[in-house]
């Protein structure tokens, strides 16, 4: 008889939950990451305390609980934050495509599951892919070039055994090889529906003359092209499960606890999409962008500092203005401080009469704060710092409208070309 795994339920930043756990498994997790806080519940023998901080999914322990984080954001939502960081160009011309189909699942680990077979079936739909592949191997005759240097080195310059190369043409190319990865760490998940299970393992067969993927493995190089372009959305998507996303994915070595899972972190997620969707739609005020641009606070250049987004004009040589995202709500006065004195010193360093934040959602569309002694210029204006908040509980169109209210406001901060 089969003994049902026991499962764990928290919400994204909600209250802790008592659950009982071996202090084997309570101190892993604590170790782990996957959690905010994990510590022993001083009120209950055998209890730990578990709260979730921004990471969203779920993960089985060797021995232990499955643990479910569900989203304070809608899931539809999510997997739209992460369809347009994957695809920003399609996703841009239409909103709608850069949703994700997530079928009618409310929880993270069913609808990616969903979505990546879904994006599997349509790659496949014509047909596995084929491709040149260059094999190197020992053969009783000559196909292809002869390696010289393998032949002298393994058989003293006799034939045969002969050692040589050619390229093949097979579907053991990179591009199914990740489709085959993904489909095959999807079915070892906990929480996948039967019926998309079963979808998953057709996916599968359809890919088995594709090579598996080694554990701990750099994942292997596709290039986007004509031949491939049906291939792309499922293949950015797959990579999106395959890349640090599973602790499972990482060696052994690298996790103080083995587990199988998918985990999505918020923080990085909301962060990915402001700064691609702003760079996307500075496109259109002829401006350029710049993620994650390395600065220093000190002229010793000791202290570094990555704002998140630096506006540039269209040469990319001068800097216009300044972003940084927050997942997180402002406080009920719109004041946290910590944020702004870092706005405030990325807008110092660069030279800047503006810093912006953008925030996952806030009392006020926009508000700005100016700086008491910063006055520069004719107009004595001095520093200003924005706050923008952009609603995720709103749909795909009015979430971009917003973005581009708020490079708007990023675009009216950059010189006028003179005629």
């Amino acid at each position: 008889m089969t003994v049902p795994v026991p499962e764990v339920s928290l919400r994204e930043h909600g209250p802790a939950v008592s659950v009982p756990l071996g202090a084997e498994i309570g101190r892993a997790l604590a170790a782990s990451g996957i959690l905010q806080s994990a510590v022993p519940d001083p009120e209950r023998g055998g209890h730990w305390l578990l709260r979730a901080g921004s990471r969203v999914g779920a993960v089985r322990t060797p021995g232990g609980p499955v643990v479910r984080i569900m989203p304070k954001t809608p899931v539809s939502r999510l997997f739209f934050l992460l369809g347009f960081s994957l695809d920003p160009a399609r996703a841009w011309r239409d909103s709608r495509e850069g949703t994700v189909d997530t079928g009618a699942y409310d929880d993270v680990v069913p609808a990616l599951a969903h979505a990546v077979e879904r994006r599997i079936d349509a790659a496949l739909r014509q047909g596995v892919l084929q491709g040149y592949r260059e094999v190197e191997e020992s053969a009783l005759v000559v196909r292809g070039r002869l390696r010289e240097a393998e032949q002298i080195r393994r058989r003293f310059g006799r034939t045969p055994p002969v050692e040589i190369a050619y390229d093949a043409y097979t579907a053991d190319t990179a591009e199914n090889r990740i489709l085959r990865a993904a489909a095959e760490r999807l079915l070892r998940l906990p929480g996948v529906p039967g019926p998309v299970r079963r979808r998953l393992a057709h996916q599968r067969i359809r890919l088995a003359d594709a090579l598996p993927l080694i554990r701990g493995q750099e994942l292997p190089r596709w290039q986007p092209s004509r031949l491939n372009s049906r291939y792309q959305p499922a293949l950015r998507l797959a990579e999106a499960v395959l890349r640090g996303t599973s602790p499972e994915h990482r060696p052994p070595e690298a996790d103080p606890l083995a587990v199988d899972g998918f985990l999505l972190d918020m923080n990085k997620l909301f962060e990915d999409f402001v700064t691609i969707a702003l760079r996307e739609a500075l496109r259109e005020h002829a401006l350029t962008a710049r993620l994650q641009d390395p600065h220093h606070l000190d002229t010793a250049g000791l202290v570094r500092m990555r704002p998140d987004l630096v506006v540039r004009t269209g040469d990319g040589r001068t800097p216009v203005a300044v972003v940084d995202a927050k997942y997180k709500v402002e406080k009920a006065d719109g004041l946290l401080n910590a944020d702004l004195y870092q706005a405030l010193a990325y807008a110092t360093v660069l030279g800047l009469r503006e810093g912006h934040l953008v925030y996952a959602a806030g009392r006020q569309p926009a508000r700005f704060h100016e700086v008491r002694g910063t006055t520069t210029g004719a107009d004595g204006r001095g520093m200003r710092l924005y706050q923008h908040s952009l609603d995720l509980s709103r749909d795909p169109g009015q979430i971009l409208a917003s973005v581009r209210d708020v490079a708007g406001r990023l675009a009216a901060a950059a010189p006028h070309p003179r005629s």
